[in-house]
């Protein structure tokens, strides 16, 4: 299939009997993931999910190590090497050398708080439309499951 075709899907078909899968957790969240990925896609344009959050890290953490990030977005430190590199080729955060020399520092450029800011106005209008169909109290304890998952 080239790249610029599309999947044509016959909506005039019966729908396939899903046998086990509604009842499957990962199932579950797989699809929940991707309608939450696609909306954001269209929200945010240009930058990731993983990219807002590494982001959101070095705004919260002036000055956080690249293997200290690494540990808390949860990837590999070889591969964070990689994104960061295309971070700051965008002129989107800026590395200085810590103060033992071996170590440096991330900081948010002017041009990357700038960016988030915006990417955060749009993520604010993004989750209020992935949270339309939940009350305040479900969408606390839909977190707090997620959490007790993820944990």
């Amino acid at each position: 299939m080239g790249p610029k075709q599309k999947l044509r899907w016959d909506r005039s078909a019966p729908p396939l009997d899903a046998g086990a899968l509604p009842g499957l957790l990962g199932y579950r969240l797989r699809l929940a993931q991707q309608a939450v990925f696609r909306d954001f896609a269209a929200s945010v344009q240009g930058l990731s999910p993983g990219r807002v959050g590494l982001l959101i890290y070095v705004d919260a953490n002036p000055g956080v190590t690249q293997s200290r990030l690494a540990e808390a977005a949860e990837r590999d430190r070889s591969t964070m090497v990689g994104v960061l590199d295309q971070l700051e080729a965008r002129g989107l955060i800026e590395r200085r050398r810590g103060d033992d020399r071996r170590t440096n520092g991330l900081w948010l450029t002017r041009a990357g708080r700038t960016l988030l800011g915006r990417a955060l106005q749009r993520i604010t209008r993004h989750e209020k439309r992935i949270a339309a169909r939940l009350s305040v109290a479900e969408r606390r304890q839909l977190l707090a499951l997620l959490g007790k998952i993820s944990s």
